[in-house]
């Protein structure tokens, strides 16, 4: 099938554009590579430092120097139920390592929170930075210079994109991204979003919530609807860092294990020390990441990755920007719908026919790069497969049906639930800013209404309970980017706003800050930048001031006298009290040297 025009021209836009550090970033790792194994040049005794604990076989694997040794990073911790299965998975990567006469050893792990837990807590502002400690632990782990390959474990929200982000910084060594699975489906999405919002008018008691909370997250693995921890498997899948077909297998399932033990025999095979050498920098290109937004625009993925996606690509040296994100969306219709823009979870849409059934019609029609290399080989069509076991019990594959087995859930390209991604971009006085609007209804593409300024989400929960914002409003809540405190995702704003909404009123959010992939059914004007605190014009807001929020057009306008807003003083805050405590003092340099969040949020950046 030809690819899409407008695919084509934002690939060869992003190509263009990122030449020159793309050419460097290519020559860095090609530098890197060498020529054997690093290990085969460590002194003596820094050698046996490196296997002084292994068993015996293992051990003369590694003195011999000839055999692919494997790093195994890992996020693995039991509080959070995404990442308990991999406690697991060293034991049988290593069996299957030995398998093919290979050795595999943990080089590190890294941290893994939960945004779930943090959630309108202090704790929420380590957040986004988390991701820059996973990518700098991931580099503190493969520094030892001992692995022909890594395998990297780990699936929620800011540890795939740091995991990926620090296996970049390696780009000399095959990665493969070895996930969990998402945990079973439990309480229905629409029946516990009720109780949420019951619970928001006080019409549910505490009690009534954790019971319904605890029969959603009931069990080990991923939270099962469509946020950032699944958009991240989607993304590993469809940018060819997975096996084909690993992304939604639960962890109780036997085919989640063999996966896993095929993850490393692959890693084996894909060595330098081979002949199908297969780094992870050369498959992460401009086609790659052009996919990768493809995807989230197909299966109204997280709107976190409009951060996360900017700062992977630059650790490739590929400028990707918001434009491109938009122009992508106008051409990719949405064949997904997933909570929150749907009431089915990730499991149902797995049973529909999932990634297989999806990547298949992406390629058919043309909206994906098909000639992409992936660590299961050249092109993107060994991912139209289902992952089977056959009657030995052996991991087998078949070819997807070419059908949706749940259209409610999954649709072809031909009949979409809607015709573009649905994200766009908004421009006006307030600078830039992301929204995403596939599970918004059409008749509130446009609002208008005079706003409501805060500094902190808990104060519009206090204002709602006082009944000040009973109208038509959009509400700000600014002093959230990453200057000011991190950047803490504001879900817990959507149950309040969603009331106000189903009252019958006219409501929007305004945002230096970000939600997630849960952001939903009302307009959410998110990642506005410049931020407040850096001086951006959305701290010149002030209480009364009637904004226009119009998808359709694109705008994000302030309907002030224009002499008034340009004599404005920028309002100031109070930061000081998001300085200290839950170790936040230890994160003034990543607040100090964050990027503005339409550069991704970040500390790393392009790297000339």
């Amino acid at each position: 099938m030809t690819l899409h025009p407008t695919i084509a021209e934002v690939t060869d836009r992003i190509r263009e554009r990122s030449r020159t550090h793309r050419a460097a970033y290519l020559a860095r790792i090609d530098a890197a590579a060498g020529h054997g194994p690093h290990r085969a040049t460590l002194s003596c005794g820094n050698l046996a430092h490196g296997f002084a604990a292994c068993g015996a076989g293992d051990k003369a694997a590694l003195r011999g120097g000839h055999a692919p040794n494997l790093g195994i990073v890992t996020a693995y911790n039991d509080m959070l139920s995404a990442h308990q299965p991999l406690e697991r998975f060293p034991f049988l990567l290593k069996q299957a390592a030995r398998s093919v006469g290979a050795t595999a050893q943990v080089a590190g792990g890294v941290p893994a929170m939960c945004d779930g837990v943090t959630q309108g807590r202090t704790g929420m502002e380590l957040s986004l930075f988390s991701r820059e400690v996973i990518a700098l632990s991931t580099a503190v782990a493969l520094s030892h210079d001992m692995f022909d390959a890594a395998l990297y474990l780990g699936v929620c929200d800011k540890i795939v994109p740091g995991l990926l982000i620090g296996a970049l910084s390696f780009g000399h060594l095959p990665a493969i991204f070895v996930p969990a699975g998402p945990m079973s489906s439990g309480l229905p999405n629409d029946e516990k979003s009720r109780v949420r919002q019951r619970y928001a008018e006080g019409k549910a008691t505490r009690e009534e919530l954790l019971e319904a909370e605890a029969a959603s997250y009931h069990g080990p693995g991923t939270c099962t609807f469509y946020g950032t921890a699944n958009s991240n498997q989607m993304l590993m899948e469809l940018m060819g860092l997975h096996l084909p077909g690993a992304s939604f297998i639960n962890p109780d399932d036997p085919l989640r294990d063999a996966l896993t033990a095929q993850a490393a025999r692959r890693a084996a095979a894909i060595t330098a020390l081979g002949d199908d050498y297969r780094p992870v920098g050369r498959i992460i290109d401009e086609r790659a990441i052009v996919n990768g937004v493809v995807g989230l625009h197909a299966t109204g993925g997280s709107t976190n990755h409009l951060l996360h996606l900017i700062a992977i690509a630059a650790a490739a040296g590929i400028d990707l920007r918001l434009e491109d994100f938009e122009a992508l969306s106008h051409a990719v219709p949405l064949l997904a719908r997933v909570y929150p823009n749907g009431s089915a979870d990730v499991n149902h849409f797995h049973a529909a026919g999932g990634l297989a059934y999806l990547i298949g019609e992406l390629l058919d029609a043309g909206l994906v790069h098909g000639d992409v290399e992936t660590i299961a080989g050249p092109g993107l069509a060994r991912y139209r497969v289902e992952a089977r076991l056959d009657a030995q019990r052996q991991l087998d594959y078949v070819p997807a049906t070419g059908r949706s087995g749940d259209p409610t859930v999954l649709r072809p390209v031909a009949e979409p639930f809607r015709a573009d991604g649905g994200l766009r971009m908004l421009r006006g006085p307030l600078g830039s800013a992301a929204i995403k609007v596939s599970a918004v209804p059409e008749d509130r593409f446009v609002i208008e209404a005079p706003c409501r300024v805060f500094a902190e989400q808990h104060e519009v929960k206090q204002a709602f309970e006082r009944g000040e914002l009973d109208r038509d409003v959009i509400v700000v809540v600014r002093f959230q980017g990453p200057r000011a405190n991190g950047m803490p995702e504001l879900h817990q704003l959507t149950p309040t706003l969603s009331v106000l909404q189903k009252r019958g009123h006219r409501v929007a959010l305004v945002t230096d800050g970000r939600m997630s992939g849960a952001s939903g059914q009302v307009p959410a004007a998110i990642h506005v930048s410049p931020e407040a605190a850096c001086g951006g014009a959305i701290a010149r807001l002030r209480d009364g001031d009637v904004l226009r929020l119009d998808a359709h057009a694109g705008t994000l306008e302030v309907q002030v006298d224009v002499a008034d807003w340009n004599a404005r003083e920028a309002a100031s805050a109070d930061l000081s009290t998001n300085q200290f405590g839950m170790g936040r003092e230890l994160f003034t340099v990543f607040r100090n040297a964050a990027a503005a969040a339409d550069a991704g949020g970040g500390i790393f950046g392009l790297v000339p």
